[in-house]
């Protein structure tokens, strides 16, 4: 007869509840838990978004809405993008904001805050 040596009973959670406990604590007030395109901004993305400084696009924010965290902004050519980022942005950059924009990481500069947006 062979014993285990495992002590830890085995937990077995369904798809379910496992979902529901990693829902980003954004939605429910607090600080952004999750570094999925529009939340919070990840130390590597900021470090590759800077690394390519080419791709940065120059842009005025045409409309921001705060409570919904829906941004459209215009770039110096002419072309619209939409985004939506669920940390603020949308607060700190209102219309006639002036921002840059990295489109292939998703990366939103005010300033010298950045966000991770999620582009549409």
């Amino acid at each position: 007869m062979k014993e285990t040596t495992v002590s830890t009973p085995l937990n077995h959670l369904s798809p379910l509840s496992v979902r529901e406990r990693s829902a980003c604590m954004c939605r429910h007030g607090f600080a952004c838990s999750s570094f999925a395109a529009g939340h919070a901004l990840h130390l590597i993305q900021a470090r590759i978004a800077s690394a390519t400084p080419s791709e940065w696009i120059d842009a005025i924010v045409e409309r921001s809405d705060a409570t919904t965290g829906d941004l459209v902004v215009r770039t110096l050519d002419g072309s619209a993008h939409v985004l939506w980022n669920g940390a603020g942005a949308a607060l700190e950059a209102p219309a006639g904001t002036p921002i840059a924009l990295h489109a292939r990481y998703g990366v939103l500069a005010v300033g010298r805050t950045q966000f991770n947006v999620a582009l549409s």
